[in-house]
């Protein structure tokens, strides 16, 4: 867990083993608007988040703040727009290694590492690991089957935010 800010924008990275789901996805929170527009509605907007969930099932969904149709006011409603992939194609995707295989097999060179990448991947992580020996903390535990250390949850918060908890809408 870390937070990093690229161009300005916060970019917070969380990971483990044994956590309470095993969830992999890219989670992209909007900004919410400045002021709101429709200041006599109901219902709250929240900002747009896309997630692009890479496991468990390979699929994307953009949640976001729609006005309710019909008369009546302004009624505002959180809701999602939702691709999961096995659903639309109608067939599983493979898993990693599976897919990782069929490469292999095919000569698809696509998912494997050329070697300036396995260098620049290394520039980025050997800090974080020298950093982890000299200050004698290393990375934070935590009980199998959580969501991970509570200090994930304290660095996110200090900036206002919460985490997206992996596969639920």
């Amino acid at each position: 867990m870390r937070n990093w800010r690229w161009a300005g924008v916060p970019f917070y990275l969380r990971t483990g083993k044994r956590m309470e789901q095993r969830c992999s996805e890219i989670v992209i929170q909007f900004k919410p608007v400045p002021h709101p527009m429709f200041p006599d509605s109901d219902g709250a907007s929240e900002p747009n988040k896309l997630v692009i969930q890479l496991q468990p099932e390979e699929g994307m969904r953009l949640h976001m703040t729609a006005k309710e149709p019909g008369p009546g006011g302004i009624r505002l409603k959180p809701v999602s727009l939702d691709l999961n992939y096995t659903d639309t194609f109608q067939r599983p995707s493979p898993d990693a290694y599976e897919r990782l295989l069929m490469d292999v097999v095919a000569g698809d060179p696509t998912l494997f590492m050329r070697r300036d990448e396995v260098e620049a991947a290394w520039a980025w992580v050997e800090p974080i690991l020298i950093g982890w020996q000299q200050s004698e903390r290393g990375p934070r535990r935590y009980p199998a089957g959580t969501s991970g250390p509570t200090d994930a949850t304290t660095l996110i918060e200090r900036d206002g935010r919460t985490w997206h908890e992996g596969a639920t809408p």
